[in-house]
């Protein structure tokens, strides 16, 4: 019988780390003037870790027999995690930000620490899926180009498939890695009729080859071989046998030479003489489900998950349990402050005389996001308080808060001041002056004049670091 202790193992080699005995390398963490040097063991970095048996065998020791390593593009926060984990094995994510781990996950990545970086992917999958959705351009981005992230790209391919255009109409699409585009290609519950993505593989095909002729008319067999070589394992992935008669004519036949001669008589047999054997492969039809997908707001916010949308959805239909899916409610961007700027004046410019609508914003520092919902319309040209019995302000679940807070109004006459010139305000609950972004002009007082609770923690003034203004409609 075998017994093992690895708990005490882990203890006594993390006091190791904090007491540096007999340490013979300093590894320089983080930026002047605050940087920090970490008195650390070749033989326990070593043995733990590729990386560091490699750079440290490239480093000779200095005059007092110490091998120095700067690494000064990992912050402290990271790499205090980092090696807490070479030496003891532990790693704690409770109290850290998503954005946080997300950066502890690229930098272990970076580091081959293949062990922690699965189990990095596994926790966000698992347990923190809304966020990843919430920063759906970046993390697919980040995916498509480390090779280790496996399983979270496995989770936005998912995403892809249902809701195909978030990449396929993205400003990033031509751009896309061959590797990326294949894996989206070959699913066989890619959402989107097989003529189209014949039509986003050919566009993304020619912009790997600018130089090509805008008029297909004009090309000449080496245009039409150079792109047949661009496309060379991406081809095998179309389902050429399910797409129309009418749509291999108009789109299909024009680029003809870019397909093997079997595979385009095949193609034409098919319609001729259908009954007729043929050699080329035959992919099965895409599982297209007769279902519509409800729309992904999280993936046009940079603030807002699908979650919080529903939530929204339910307060201004005062339900008392929350919608859990097939939101009721759309919600089409109107402003967006990195987009259209952070002056009050220009949310009065852009959303006058529209009403139903949802603001929310983020806090710098904290990540708080709050905002409220205004069911009257604004007036760029008036300055008075606006009377209404359904507005309401909130301050929505997130890493730091463990339940969205929601504020209704209750003194009417006082539901929202329309200061066109300098502020939005929502009572005294949630106040917006002049630039959101700058001079910690915004503020939530704890005074329940107007509403009957306070959304936000301080009583003092802060900057906002995005916000977003949304129309909200009920869905035809």
């Amino acid at each position: 019988m075998t017994t093992q202790f690895y708990e005490r193992l882990s203890n006594d080699l993390t006091q190791l780390l904090e007491n540096s005995i007999d340490y013979n390398v300093t590894i320089e963490v983080g930026e002047e003037p605050d940087k920090q040097t970490y008195k650390v063991h070749s033989y326990i970095l070593q043995s733990r870790n590729s990386y560091f048996y490699k750079k440290l065998n490239e480093i000779s020791f200095n005059e007092n027999h110490i091998k120095v390593l700067k690494m000064h593009n990992i912050s402290i926060r990271i790499f205090n995690i980092i090696i807490k984990y070479i030496y003891g094995g532990i790693v704690s994510l409770e109290k850290l930000e998503n954005s946080v781990i997300f950066d502890l996950l690229i930098i272990s990545n970076e580091l081959n620490l293949d062990e922690l970086v699965e189990h990095l992917q596994t926790h966000f999958v698992n347990n923190n899926a809304s966020w990843l959705r919430l920063n759906f351009s970046q993390v697919y981005q980040t995916s498509c180009q480390v090779k280790n992230f496996n399983i979270i790209k496995d989770f936005c391919n998912n995403i892809v498939a249902k809701y195909p255009n978030i990449i396929f109409e993205s400003e990033n699409f031509q751009t896309l890695p061959e590797d990326t585009l294949i894996s989206i290609i070959e699913k066989d519950d890619l959402q989107l009729e097989e003529s189209k993505i014949w039509q986003y593989v050919i566009q993304w095909g020619k912009a790997q080859n600018p130089t090509l002729p805008s008029n297909v008319d004009e090309w000449t067999s080496d245009n039409f071989l150079t792109l047949k070589t661009t496309l060379g394992k991406c081809l095998p992935q179309i389902r050429y046998f399910s797409i129309s008669r009418e749509d291999v004519f108009e789109m299909i036949f024009p680029y003809q030479q870019i397909l093997e001669p079997k595979l385009w008589s095949d193609i034409n047999s098919k319609f001729l003489a259908p009954s007729k054997p043929i050699s080329s492969t035959v992919l099965p039809s895409r599982k297209i489900l007769n279902v519509t997908f409800p729309t992904r707001i999280t993936l046009s916010s940079n603030i807002i998950a699908d979650e919080h949308t529903l939530e929204i959805s339910s307060w201004i239909d005062k339900r008392e349990l929350n919608y859990t899916e097939n939101n009721p409610y759309e919600f089409k961007l109107l402003v967006r402050g990195s987009r259209d700027g952070f002056d009050v004046k220009t949310i009065y410019e852009i959303c006058d005389k529209v009403s139903n609508i949802v603001i929310v914003l983020k806090v710098k520092d904290t990540g708080e996001i709050l905002g409220g919902y205004i069911p009257c319309k604004l007036d760029k040209n008036n300055t008075k308080w606006i009377y209404s019995q359904d507005s309401f302000a909130f301050s929505l679940k997130t890493t730091n808060l463990k339940n969205s807070i929601l504020s209704r109004v209750k003194n009417f006459s006082y539901a929202f001041a329309n200061y066109p010139q300098h502020s939005l305000y929502f009572g005294h609950t949630l106040c917006l002056n002049y630039n959101l972004k700058t001079g910690k002009n915004c503020n939530s007082l704890q005074n329940m004049y107007s509403y009957d609770k306070p959304i936000h923690s301080l009583n003092s003034g802060f900057n906002v670091v995005e916000y977003e203004i949304f129309e909200v409609s009920k869905k035809k």
